[in-house]
């Protein structure tokens, strides 16, 4: 058996490995080598050092957009999670119709980005017309209109992922604890939440880079608006790419620098919540 695999292994692993090659690893490389060049198409790159990340730190919308993601990333992180948890910890005690509550909780992860956006600008415009006022009036109304489709969006997801982590937990130690005289807050906090650490650490993961990589809901929902005010990072490298003329090399920066951020804030965060997975 072990011959065969070792035959064939590179049969398999081959198409794989050739299209992560061509439609990942090229263009990456690629992309970091143009972020240290003016160009305008990659056939007349021209080499200019780091003039296109000294351009960064003199760009103030990239300086707003960076500490407006954090904001969302953090609020919405906590948010989604808190409440997805909360939801799941519901629907595994039991409650008739259990099944039906999580296709509908779900179901707003499967709309495109675009179109969630276009529909919570709708409701949500519609909320603030009756106080004269839009998403766009004011930066805090597009921050908070994004979390809210943001939640809207994720809470199902998460919630299966928790659901799949609670119903793991052996029975046992949910009734020795009882036995032991636990109260329910001490069997939250002692028992069910050490134990779906991995489902903790999956979720924080998943929403905290989504959040920092949103792009489609707020191009739909505010498009930066007003005064790029409301610009996420992703939407701003966008602007500045194909909106400035001039600046794609600038944009292809602020891409590898957006890059270098969310890996690096990932990785802490998954090394932090692993830890904790080790320590229970």
């Amino acid at each position: 058996m072990q011959n065969s695999l070792k035959k064939y292994f590179p049969i398999f692993a081959l198409p794989t490995v050739a299209a992560f090659t061509i439609g990942f690893f090229v263009p990456f490389i690629m992309g970091i080598y143009l972020s240290f060049c003016k160009f305008t198409t990659v056939t007349d790159a021209k080499f200019v050092g780091i003039d296109n990340y000294l351009k960064i730190l003199s760009d103030r919308t990239f300086g707003h957009s960076l500490w407006y993601t954090a904001a969302f990333t953090i609020v919405s992180v906590i948010l989604i999670n808190v409440l997805a948890f909360t939801v799941a910890m519901l629907l595994t005690k039991g409650i008739r119709g259990t099944n039906i509550f999580r296709t509908v909780f779900f179901m707003p992860n499967l709309i495109g980005g675009i179109v969630l956006g276009y529909i919570w600008q709708l409701l949500l415009n519609g909320i603030l017309a009756n106080y004269q006022k839009t998403l766009t009036y004011n930066s805090a109304y597009g921050f908070w209109g994004l979390v809210i489709l943001m939640c809207w969006q994720q809470i199902g997801y998460m919630m299966i992922i928790y659901i799949s982590g609670i119903q793991n937990i052996p029975g046992e130690l949910i009734e020795a604890a009882k036995i032991d005289g636990a109260r329910p807050g001490q069997i939250l906090w002692n028992v069910t939440i050490p134990m779906v650490m991995p489902s903790i650490t999956i979720c924080t993961f998943l929403t905290l880079t989504n959040s920092f990589k949103l792009f489609d809901q707020n191009l739909a929902l505010t498009n930066g608006e007003p005064s790029n005010m409301s610009e996420l990072l992703a939407l701003n490298i966008y602007y500045t790419f194909y909106g400035r003329t001039g600046y794609e090399g600038v944009g292809q920066a602020k891409a590898v620098v957006f890059f270098v951020l969310v890996a690096l804030i990932a990785m802490v965060q998954t090394r932090l919540t692993r830890s904790r997975e080790v320590q229970q």
